[in-house]
């Protein structure tokens, strides 16, 4: 019974008045081991159970299983909301505090960045940083048709953000042809703005999948192309405009010899590499990008988390 009431007291003064052990020690009169010795006899003993946030606890059990399935540097698994409309804006907020946090600790010299939805909300969700040195590149061309897809906002808005500098990349998704593509990058200012692109120390991305919920179906593949023939060429979805198949290759079209952006090559060099995505109409090309070890940094919801890992 002595003993029973001492570990009460100390795990009292432990876990609800937050006491110290030598504190406690000095309050009841004993050791601190002893104080040490009671309060793990009580959690063995079930006389205090430590229990955590459910979504948070499951958020941080997913993020490791993410880690050790794919190979990853980091995962953020933000709660899936009810509301579906509301992903981006969660998945923006959970991005926006892992790239506060990546930023004020490694201060990269430069950071690409792509378009989406998800990159919108992210701006919105960050606090305010002052790095004026910092570099803010668009990874890839882009469109005009909103401010999703539209890469000048994208990164005037990163670089706002920061107190950064903008590096725009002044061109379209898709070039005309395979010929119209190679005779732009002939060019030596795009030439020189690849180079430079690949050389960013992060970027930050989106994936998108081959349906109409995507805005780079709906709006920027080039006329005559239909969501339909990518994916009978095996396409799941795409990465800066490149279409993938489900390990993650490029699949052999016509598209990806026109877009404007870093080849898969280049784009692995780039020691930090950031998606941000979710949706169940995106569960197979997030599992490609992880799973062939495209990306090192996945930020995405907790329901988006569990297909990708049922996926084998």
């Amino acid at each position: 019974m002595e003993n029973r009431e001492l570990m009460v007291r100390a795990a009292w003064l432990y876990h609800v008045e937050s006491l110290t052990q030598q504190q406690i020690a000095e309050r009841l009169n004993v050791t601190r081991r002893r104080v040490n010795e009671v309060l793990a006899e009580a959690l063995d003993t079930g006389m205090v159970r430590i229990s955590f946030e459910t979504t948070l606890a499951e958020s941080v059990e997913l993020e490791q299983r993410l880690r050790q399935r794919f190979g990853l540097q980091d995962a953020v698994v933000m709660p899936s909301p009810q509301d579906p409309a509301l992903l981006h804006s969660v998945l923006g907020r959970g991005a926006a505090g892992f790239l506060g946090r990546l930023i004020q600790a490694q201060e990269p010299a430069s950071i690409g960045v792509g378009w989406g939805a998800t990159l919108r909300e992210t701006i919105h969700h960050m606090s305010s940083l002052n790095y004026p040195e910092i570099k803010v590149r668009s990874m890839m061309g882009g469109l005009t048709h909103g401010s999703e897809i539209n890469t000048f906002e994208i990164v005037r808005g990163f670089a706002q953000v920061l107190n950064a500098q903008c590096r725009y990349f002044a061109a379209p998704i898709y070039a005309e042809s395979a010929e119209s593509r190679d005779a732009i990058i002939l060019q030596a200012v795009f030439q020189q703005a690849f180079r430079q692109i690949c050389k960013v120390d992060v970027a930050y991305v989106s994936v998108g999948d081959v349906s109409q919920k995507s805005l780079q179906v709906r709006y920027g593949l080039p006329d005559g192309m239909t969501e339909s023939m990518l994916q009978k060429a095996g396409a799941v979805g795409d990465l800066m405009g490149r279409y993938l198949g489900a390990s993650g290759q490029e699949i052999d079209h016509p598209l990806n010899r026109q877009v404007l952006s870093p080849e898969l090559e280049d784009f692995r060099r780039i020691g930090c590499r950031i998606v941000a995505s979710g949706g169940a109409h995106k569960y197979k090309i997030l599992h490609a990008v992880a799973a062939s070890g495209l990306i090192n940094v996945l930020i995405t919801d907790a329901d988006s988390a569990k297909a990708m890992l049922e996926i084998r």
